[in-house]
């Protein structure tokens, strides 16, 4: 029986590594992840359709006046946001999801898709997160206590997710993350068709 994929929101502080987490997720079990669209420009490297949706401002905008996207918002001169089709279409095809977004757009799309799972990576403590944006070398003392300014705001919304998953060794995280998608398909709700069916072909044995 064809079955509606699931939707799954990771979230979670700069520093949590829950941008690994989803590659690992992506790789290990095979779900499918959207792809952001961006106004920015290409940095090297990067592929159109693989990293990002690279979009010209008019073209984005005009997604936005026909609904094109779940989310989106603006950061300084760029606009980012989450294709509808390609997320719609995947889960119709029976395909999981994975949207890796910030805290705001999370809620937004939770208010259109109620059967969406939200999922917070974090590290184990404030202290370790620090060490760990330290550790990667590339950002200024400044970069860093903003990223850290931001996380302390987004741990109010922490409360709205309801899984909590930390990091603190990789591989149990991707795991651990894994196992929550598993018991969500599980659910009696995600499974009304499949109990229906069951029911009725029992009665005509």
């Amino acid at each position: 029986m064809d079955k509606k994929g699931l939707l799954i929101v990771i979230s979670g502080f700069s520093g949590a590594g829950k941008g690994t987490v989803v590659k690992k997720l992506v790789e290990e079990y095979g779900y499918s992840l959207s792809v952001s669209a961006t106004t920015r420009q290409p940095r090297e490297g990067e592929t159109d359709g693989k990293d990002y949706y690279f979009k010209s401002v008019d073209e984005f905008r005009n997604l936005i006046d026909y609904n094109g996207f779940i989310e989106w918002a603006q950061y300084v001169d760029n606009y980012y946001g989450t294709p509808r089709k390609f997320v719609e279409d995947e889960m119709n095809a029976g395909r999981d999801v994975i949207l890796e977004i910030e805290v705001q757009g999370a809620m937004n799309v939770k208010k259109q898709y109620k059967d969406a799972v939200l999922i917070f990576i974090t590290a184990p403590s404030a202290e370790e997160l620090r060490n760990r944006l330290v550790g990667r070398g590339t950002e200024s003392e400044e970069v860093i206590n903003k990223r850290l300014k931001r996380a302390a705001e987004e741990s109010a919304d922490m409360d709205f997710y309801e899984y909590i998953v930390v990091n603190d060794n990789l591989d149990t995280c991707v795991s651990d993350v894994n196992s929550v998608i598993v018991a969500n398909k599980c659910e009696k709700v995600y499974n009304t068709k499949l109990i229906e069916d069951i029911k009725k072909d029992l009665n005509n044995l």
